[in-house]
């Protein structure tokens, strides 16, 4: 089980304690590291199911002091285990400014926010603070090899993807103004951003009714957007799919080389990608 960050950026520390908290905490493959995250597995779902909980009136009527002292509890808990993070690594801002790090912080800044911001008219971003809470169903991500696998697979088909979406913003400009110089302001089409927006509606098959076209013309071209809508939105999930098998196939382990300290290694690699170190 794979913790989610890089040793090439994060290195564990020289000295006996901080090695050994790094073992601990970044670490899946000791009895301690797999205890460490269990925990704080059990403490993120039981957190961020109190955020959702407290959201309810009712619940939040009958034991929001209840619920605040666990968030409180649950906040303290992450705040150490934050500390002890930057605590246990060579380079902090490796981490401060990692994906996971930035998750962290949003996961514990909230709570203490609230207890400056408390006059009448702020109580609505208090709420709004507190609704941050749930990034911390995003340090679940870390403990998950399908996560890193699925993160692999989007950034693969990234560039794919972007071509993509050019072309069917490209086909809504053009779509959406030959609309709007079809039908016209006395049909509901008033503006080229008013097309737009019908054109993104139809070709992805959602369909609200708010605006429709009312002449031949315009529904001979809806007809051909429908159609295309259907052509085209197979694209990025084939995309998509393909790269997800391929990432798969060639899915990480969390072994670490005990020369160069690199992990990434492929299930079946006897040798370091990195070093040439033996396995």
């Amino acid at each position: 089980m794979s913790k989610g960050l890089n040793k090439n950026k994060i290195s564990p520390p020289q000295s006996p304690l901080r090695a050994r908290l790094y073992e601990i905490i970044f670490e899946a493959e000791t009895k301690e590291g797999k205890l460490f995250d269990v925990v704080l597995l059990w403490a993120i779902i039981l957190s961020v199911t109190a955020v959702v909980l407290e959201s309810v009136a009712g619940i939040r009527f009958a034991y929001g002091i209840y619920l605040r002292k666990l968030e409180w509890i649950f906040t303290i808990l992450f705040t150490v285990e934050y500390f002890l993070r930057i605590f246990c690594i060579r380079r902090s801002s490796a981490y401060i400014f990692s994906f996971f790090g930035i998750v962290d912080l949003l996961a514990i800044v909230p709570t203490y926010l609230n207890l400056f911001i408390q006059a009448g008219p702020s109580l609505l971003v208090i709420r709004a603070l507190r609704l941050l809470r749930v990034f911390r169903v995003l340090k679940l991500g870390r403990y998950l090899q399908e996560f890193n696998v699925l993160i692999k697979a989007l950034k693969a088909s990234r560039d794919k993807v972007i071509v993509f979406l050019l072309v069917i913003m490209t086909v809504t400009l053009i779509m959406g103004t030959l609309m709007y110089l079809i039908e016209g302001e006395e049909h509901g089409f008033t503006s080229i951003p008013k097309g737009i927006y019908w054109a993104i509606v139809t070709m992805t098959t959602v369909g609200y009714g708010d605006i429709a076209p009312e002449t031949t013309f315009g529904q001979i071209l809806a007809s051909l957007i429908m159609i295309l809508g259907y052509a085209i939105i197979v694209v990025p999930t084939g995309i998509f799919s393909v790269e997800l098998h391929h990432a798969i196939k060639t899915s990480e382990s969390s072994r670490v080389c005990p020369q160069c300290m690199h992990e990434g290694h492929e299930v079946n690699s006897i040798y370091c990608r990195f070093c040439g170190g033996k396995l």
